[in-house]
């Protein structure tokens, strides 16, 4: 099924884009996409990989999934965290309840105390199951992160920037409210920015680059219906409807002008 979706924006100077929409055959409760590659996590722990053929199965349970620069991660429901690692799921020292491999080659996450983390290239690239990571101040729901930073929401939905985060320094320096209310949020691998509303709606922010990597604007994309997560990456926007249907969408615009 494949449907047209407009994007209506707050901001009246900025870019309409046009969503083409097709229902992908599954159930998922998480999906995370990264680096060109998409994974999802259904509601009994099975992991999934989108291969050419559709989802392909992979060994093992998570209650999180995360792909990027910083490899393949996870979290089972015991909150250990695992790196997959010569086809099979390797654990590693560190309890969290959700990972984030966008980072440049650094991991991030966030305890099931809210406890926020990171862990260095150096480690992301080791075999070592002895890893450490590093505390950050503060305390959120979900973290993610990206070319240009990382960001999280907290318990209350309050949106955070964290500045000054580089490869060799993971925990940045200081952390910056940004106006607005999510759920949770993901950050690109290209330092796009999508999250969930609190009322199930999508919103992007539009503004970020390198000099401005807070961006400008909150952006709301209506699709006329609810979801429960979003990720993006290399053109293509997935989301996970409220009972776990699967969405990949496609800029008609940007297809157009290519």
């Amino acid at each position: 099924m494949i449907f047209i979706l407009g994007l209506f924006l707050l901001s009246v100077s900025a870019v309409t884009a046009e969503w083409q929409c097709s229902i992908i055959p599954g159930k998922l409760k998480q999906i995370d996409a990264g680096s060109g590659q998409v994974y999802g996590v259904n509601d009994n722990g099975d992991v999934f990989q989108m291969v050419e053929k559709g989802w392909q199965q992979l060994p093992g349970q998570l209650l999180h999934v995360s792909v990027g620069p910083a490899g393949l991660w996870g979290v089972s429901s015991s909150n250990i965290v695992l790196k997959f690692q010569d086809n099979k799921w390797k654990s590693v020292t560190g309890l969290l309840k959700q990972v984030d491999a966008g980072g440049d080659k650094f991991l991030a996450g966030v305890s099931s105390q809210d406890k926020v983390v990171c862990l260095s290239p150096s480690c992301t690239d080791s075999k070592s199951s002895i890893v450490t990571f590093t505390s950050l101040d503060g305390a959120l729901k979900y973290y993610s992160c990206g070319p240009f930073g990382c960001w999280g929401v907290n318990n209350v939905n309050d949106i955070f920037f964290r500045n000054d985060v580089t490869p060799g320094k993971c925990d940045g320096s200081k952390w910056q409210q940004v106006e607005g209310k999510l759920i949770m949020l993901e950050v690109s691998t290209d330092g796009s920015v999508y999250g969930i509303h609190p009322s199930g709606r999508v919103y992007t922010r539009e503004g970020i680059s390198a000099k401005t990597p807070t961006g400008s604007v909150w952006v709301i994309v209506d699709f006329c219906a609810t979801f429960k997560h979003v990720t993006y990456d290399a053109g293509s926007l997935w989301l996970l409807s409220q009972n776990g249907d699967i969405y990949k969408c496609v800029d008609e615009n940007e297809n157009t002008s290519t």
